[in-house]
């Protein structure tokens, strides 16, 4: 990994993180998955020398500090979900796009449910089975990105 710079890293995170300041309404707000919290998975599973938990952990604040939620909740879901994503981070390499696919939904649900629990423990009401469709959506666009050309790239400058 030595052609893999911080500087690319780091831009992706910027990237995701406007991607999910778009402004969406209506069923596409319903149905968009967390740009930030996939791009902060891609790297972690790629690079975890250079996106760590506490990575995952800043660019939760900055979530909560732009999107106005409950100070914490998002830092805290994502250093969950990125520490269980880095736990089993070695053994995905020798899983199928597939299994790690799978993985990967598991951990969207996973950081799903963590918010969920701590919108509800702040009093929020209850969302409805629609809640975990960006789980869906979020899945799907990490297929496409596996798959694209871009994952590729990235995969061959690795190496």
């Amino acid at each position: 990994m030595p052609n893999l710079s911080r500087r690319r890293v780091y831009f992706t995170l910027l990237v995701a993180l406007l991607l999910q300041l778009l402004p969406f309404s209506g069923w596409l707000l319903q149905i968009k998955p967390d740009f930030l919290l996939l791009a902060l998975l891609f790297w972690l599973l790629r690079a975890p020398n250079i996106c760590n938990i506490g990575i995952a952990w800043t660019a939760g604040i900055l979530m909560d500090l732009i999107s106005g939620d409950l100070f914490g909740q998002n830092a805290l879901a994502y250093a969950l979900t990125a520490f269980l994503a880095v736990m089993y981070q070695r053994r995905l390499i020798l899983f199928t796009v597939l299994q790690q696919s799978a993985y990967v939904f598991l951990l969207l649900f996973v950081n799903q449910v963590i918010l969920l629990m701590l919108k509800s423990f702040s009093g929020s009401e209850y969302f409805g089975w629609t809640y975990f469709v960006p789980s869906l959506t979020g899945i799907m666009l990490w297929y496409a990105v596996l798959h694209s050309r871009l994952s590729i790239n990235i995969m061959t400058r690795q190496q």
